[in-house]
């Protein structure tokens, strides 16, 4: 149950360093009342954090195990569990199937092709020794490429994916290979919680967009992919886990799908509105605000903790959390970090 526990000065004292997000640097540990994890804890599960969080007190777990075989590798490539190669693009930092020579190029392939690799034949016992997880932090699993449109594309590249979405002579098979795939996914799930069993979440990627608008239609958001989304978040739920949305694009009109899908958490990248976002779904999802822009180096201290301040104000209600998240960590400057812990600590004291 959450706590009053009043501030102190002596909160702002730096205790340790959790390591930096993909080599960033490294975010400060304050003398806080409870734990990283403690505060993510009351933040999901009782809407009421002890502060504001930032994506910092997240970590993600990323197992090589996983990202070998289900995921997409690193620069040196891999060919995953379902016998797809994947290719490093260095100028994406980022891995894709190697393009031109699609899996399947018909989805009703699928049922015949895809093979599920048998997961129990995995080294998980080792994979869980050579990472174990941080317990200053709220830490969740990441399943890049997730079990659905990423996954798909993964089999039919983009534009025969994409298309086949809306052809009805393909449709049911890709419900059905959603379903499978989901299944899959359920037990992926259990597999990390068996041998990562201080996990607090699961985060599941689906890329659902580009720079300008969604690559489909929020029609055949919900029809193709918001049952299988509450398939798995129920799970991950029934788990005692909170389930977070990893999904690019400018795609905030499909936010009430996400909602309804089960998902607790979206960090949405910046062509979004997050203001109004918060301000319209903030009290049935969280959402990782982006601050006002400014100019960090051309700013004074003074006016960095007013706008650590105004941000809390406008992002921090009773029952209405928000973070800060990845795309808004720019803003994180130490006085406005330090103004921010100091005021949202305070604000959640009065609710």
């Amino acid at each position: 149950m959450y706590k009053k526990i009043p501030f102190e000065a002596a909160e702002h004292n730096i205790v340790s360093e959790l390591p930096g997000f993909f080599g960033g640097p490294g975010t400060p540990i304050r003398n806080y009342p409870v734990s990283a994890r403690e505060n993510l804890a009351a933040l999901f599960f009782e809407r009421e954090p002890y502060w504001l969080p930032t994506f910092s007190e997240q970590g993600m777990l990323f197992p090589a195990l996983y990202n070998n075989q289900l995921g997409r590798g690193g620069p040196d490539g891999t060919v995953d569990a379902f016998g797809l190669e994947w290719v490093y693009v260095e100028s994406a930092m980022g891995s894709i199937v190697r393009p031109g020579t699609p899996f399947v190029e018909d989805a009703n392939e699928l049922k015949d092709k895809v093979s599920y690799p048998d997961l129990d034949s995995w080294d998980w016992a080792g994979a869980a020794s050579s990472m174990p997880i941080d317990m200053a932090r709220s830490c969740q699993m990441s399943l890049t490429n997730g079990f659905w449109f990423e996954r798909l594309i993964s089999f039919m590249d983009f534009a025969p994916a994409a298309i086949a979405l809306v052809d009805e002579d393909q449709k049911d098979a890709i419900k059905k290979f959603f379903e499978e795939m989901t299944d899959f996914g359920i037990k992926v799930v259990d597999k990390f919680l068996e041998y990562w069993p201080a996990l607090d979440g699961i985060n599941i990627h689906d890329d659902w967009g580009a720079q300008k608008n969604a690559f489909f239609s929020n029609e055949i958001a919900r029809e193709m992919f918001l049952p299988y989304m509450k398939e798995l978040t129920g799970h991950i739920h029934s788990k005692g886990r909170y389930c977070t949305l990893h999904s690019c694009g400018n795609i905030e009109d499909r936010v009430q799908v996400f909602i309804d899908g089960g998902f607790d958490q979206w960090d949405p990248q910046t062509m979004n509105n997050t203001q109004k976002l918060y301000e319209d779904f903030g009290d049935q999802i969280i959402i990782s605000v982006v601050p006002d822009m400014y100019d960090v180096e051309n700013t004074s201290e003074d006016e960095q903790r007013q706008r650590a301040r105004d941000h809390v104000d406008r992002f921090v209600q009773p029952k209405k959390p928000s973070m800060i998240g990845f795309y808004g960590a720019w803003a994180l400057t130490p006085a406005f970090s330090s103004e921010m812990y100091e005021y949202s600590r305070k604000k959640y004291l009065s609710f």
